[in-house]
């Protein structure tokens, strides 16, 4: 079909100064053949962003019902509440994994049965895992509460802290990392990303009692390893040095190039951390320190210095 047939009005009234039929056609000719770059070179349906925001939106609720869902909420009425939440939520992640599912495995046909009920073990996984999620985020909310002088409560926490609303989303979307839904995963933590300016992969590892504060800026690397009780500030980045190559140049996937952060560390403000480096235990990285090489535990790095201090 022409684009005369497709728009007769805005062919006949703008077509022959914007020229429509010869730049779709043009248009066309690059997204099929010349410059394809779709997924194996198919076309094929994709997770939807507005969709797995609804759905981060829907599980938070669950987890913290008078914060982010309903207020006026009673005992007699909030387990009916969560339950109708997760109900609802739930049958929607499973259509959002099953799409995700299609770049995990590229061959599969987006009809085939055996991917359906892979989407549906995925999301039920995920769904028993969400008690112990949220016990993760009380320990992120102490720690927060504990380490910030400014935080008058937990509920200011949940409702004012960008740093909490970034480590949510990578809560669940770490737990869907790890049960085979990557690209899912990684699509939560961008709309954090996109919302509190904090960047967390996925796939990195994060014990409990974590805090960011304040927030913005910070860069948590995929193959990161963060231990209990650590604490970041705004403009920390924790990065690779360098990217590892095969033999024909490609990059290595996935090898671990990001820093180990043991308990107990506290890193300020703009900090850098950069390859596979080990802060020990109980250090304390001062603001706009760059660092590329392990610290014993105890140590206390500072710009000035650019050296271990006693």
């Amino acid at each position: 079909m022409s684009i005369t047939q497709l728009f007769p009005s805005v062919e006949s009234e703008h077509g022959s100064s914007w020229q429509l039929g010869r730049i779709v056609a043009e248009l066309r000719q690059s997204r099929e053949v010349t410059h394809n770059v779709r997924h194996k070179g198919r076309l094929r349906e994709l997770p939807a962003r507005e969709v797995l925001s609804r759905i981060v939106l829907g599980l938070s609720s669950a987890l913290f019902p008078t914060h982010y869902g309903r207020p006026d909420l009673s005992d007699d009425s909030i387990d009916y509440f969560v339950g109708y939440t997760l109900h609802s939520v739930l049958q929607e992640l499973v259509e959002q994994v099953r799409r995700g599912l299609l770049f995990v495995h590229p061959d599969a046909d987006p009809d085939d049965h055996l991917l359906a009920e892979e989407s549906r073990s995925i999301t039920q996984a995920f769904a028993s895992e969400l008690p112990s999620i949220r016990a993760l985020l009380v320990s992120d909310l102490q720690s927060a509460y504990q380490g910030d002088p400014a935080a008058t409560s937990i509920s200011e926490i949940l409702l004012c802290y960008p740093g909490m609303t970034a480590i949510i989303h990578y809560r669940m979307a770490h737990a869907l990392y790890r049960l085979g839904a990557p690209l899912l995963a990684r699509l939560i933590t961008d709309i954090a990303h996109s919302r509190t300016g904090i960047d967390i992969h996925p796939g990195a590892r994060i014990g409990p009692a974590f805090f960011i504060d304040h927030g913005t800026g910070v860069v948590i690397g995929e193959t990161t390893v963060i231990g209990e009780r650590v604490r970041l500030y705004q403009a920390v980045t924790l990065g690779a040095k360098r990217f590892p190559t095969d033999e024909s140049g490609q990059l290595l996937k996935g090898q671990p190039r990001h820093p180990i952060v043991e308990d107990d560390v506290v890193i300020y403000a703009g900090a850098t951390v950069l390859g596979r480096i080990t802060i020990g235990q109980g250090s304390t990285i001062g603001g706009n320190v760059w660092l590329t090489h392990s610290v014993p535990p105890g140590s206390n790095i500072t710009q000035a210095q650019s050296r271990l201090s006693e």
